[in-house]
């Protein structure tokens, strides 16, 4: 005897007929009474040695349809809980392995050993990492040579943290938690740039990173636009997936000469778009780096630092604009989302990587006379259950 899985909960674990979770599971597979799991036609091989014990993963082990699939359905679920009819939701746009241009790793010293890797599913173990099939090659390139930089770093049975992007000058490399004082450590951090053409390394000691190594100005392309890098700024994590939300910016803004683009970040949109854009961002590196890659290239932004979370933007002001676009961090937009509402404005363009927080500002929108047009699911965090959206809503006459 035996039950179908039927679906995937939102941590991607298998959902039987009858209810049970059965974690790795794929919609198809089949549970029998002594708990053995028999694959079904969506099931996938693993490519990964470390899945499903790696916290990177969620579901190597389904197919790319049935991921898809999957990517859409928490989309229409988040609407469904607020009572909202799904729109158009195109085909999800989702990044290749091997694509990921930033991470956050553990590092943990025991004995003379170093391991590397991400936490194992709900726990505070680290997964060494043997190999990494979601991380762009220049990332995966340092695991190895980190372990002997970092094993004179990192006190016995302490954890280190290890942040890397890849920028326009190569890797930017940030590591907290380490002991990185004095000659000795100052020469070894210096070596270790050179040998591996590192754009940047930096050491958090709580304060902030304090750069160690930069032979010249870190920066990251943004429509075309070279923008100073600040340490561990914000960067979408694949330049394939960035592709994609711009594209479906720049299509649900249209043609229109000006636009408030809201949680600008370094301008990922801003200096994307055809039109005058005032851009406001309440992190005080980010857009200080937009306003200086603005003037320097010309585009036609402008810069507001504003904390958007205690000062949004009023309807009056908002209004004066052919479009709005935003791109909140997880918390959505819940202060901001009623004024946009109240403005008028004709198009608004939601970037989120929440889908929760995403119907929730969407209600607001819609219960002051917009529509939801389209939506398009966004899946950059390969094999994971992060889903990311781009949004357009119309003021109806």
């Amino acid at each position: 005897m035996s039950v179908e899985i039927t679906s995937l909960a939102a941590r991607g674990d298998g959902v039987t007929e009858d209810g049970r979770y059965v974690p790795p599971a794929a919609p198809g597979d089949r549970l029998t009474d002594d708990g053995a799991v028999l694959a079904g036609p969506f099931r996938a091989v693993p490519p990964c040695r470390h899945f499903p014990t790696c916290g990177g993963c969620q579901l190597q082990h389904i197919d790319e349809p049935t991921r898809a699939a999957f990517t859409a359905q928490r989309i229409e679920e988040a609407l469904a809980a607020q009572g909202i009819a799904a729109p158009e939701i195109r085909t999800p746009h989702l990044s290749p392995p091997r694509s990921r241009r930033r991470a956050s790793l553990r590092a943990e010293r025991r004995g003379g050993q170093v391991i590397i890797g991400f936490n194992e599913q709900a726990s505070y173990r680290i997964v060494d990492l043997a190999e990494c099939h979601i991380l762009r090659p220049e990332l995966f390139a340092l695991v190895a040579p980190l372990r002997p930089l970092l094993a004179d770093m990192i006190p016995e049975r302490r954890a280190a943290d290890v942040q890397m992007t890849l920028t326009d000058q190569g890797v930017d490399l940030i590591l907290s938690g380490v002991a990185a004082e004095g000659l000795q450590a100052h020469e070894a951090l210096t070596a270790f740039a050179q040998a591996h053409h590192l754009a940047r390394i930096s050491i958090d000691d709580g304060l902030g990173p304090e750069t160690r190594w930069e032979p010249e100005g870190v920066t990251v392309t943004l429509g075309n636009v070279p923008v100073p890098f600040p340490p561990g700024a914000f960067l979408q994590a694949t330049t394939d997936g960035e592709a994609a939300l711009v594209a479906a910016v720049r299509e649900g803004v249209g043609e229109v000469r000006t636009v408030l683009d809201l949680f600008a970040g370094l301008g990922t949109f801003a200096l994307s778009l055809p039109a005058k854009v005032l851009a406001a961002e309440g992190a005080r590196d980010a857009i200080l780096a937009l306003k200086a890659a603005a003037g320097r290239s010309g585009k036609p932004v402008l810069t507001d630092h504003r904390d958007l979370f205690r000062r949004p933007y009023p309807a009056k002001d908002i209004g004066r604009f052919d479009a709005v676009v935003l791109d909140p961090p997880r918390a959505g937009a819940k202060e901001q989302s009623p004024e946009i509402a109240a403005s008028g404005v004709a198009r608004v363009v939601y970037v989120s990587c929440n889908p929760a927080t995403f119907a929730r500002d969407a209600k607001a929108l819609l219960a002051s006379g917009y529509r939801l047009d389209w939506i398009l699911p966004v899946g950059q965090f390969r094999w994971s259950t992060h889903v990311e959206l781009v949004g357009l809503f119309l003021k109806q006459a």
